[in-house]
């Protein structure tokens, strides 16, 4: 419940990394992903967000939407929800 030291890259690769884990616990995989949602404080790093997201995801990619947030909890600049197809 704490969020990730280092830079905007770091952050984000934990955001994938946690929504990998919580796929897992369901009984499914991050391949399983068919709806993404990215929360983002700053709609500039979209595209650095693609770039990492192509590091947890194979094509054809989910579908994904950029929503730009004023603020995330606990000061965060990244986050996602991902929606399951098991």
């Amino acid at each position: 419940m704490e969020l990730v030291d280092g830079d905007f890259a770091a952050r984000t690769r934990q955001v994938f990394e946690n929504l990998g884990a919580v796929a897992e616990a369901a009984g499914g995989t991050l391949d399983d992903v068919v709806k993404l949602t990215i929360y983002l404080t700053d709609l500039g790093r979209f595209a650095a967000v693609n770039e990492i997201m192509a590091e947890y995801f194979k094509k054809p990619y989910p579908a994904r939407a950029a929503v730009g947030a004023a603020a995330l909890p606990k000061g965060a600049d990244v986050e996602a929800e991902a929606v399951l197809a098991l």
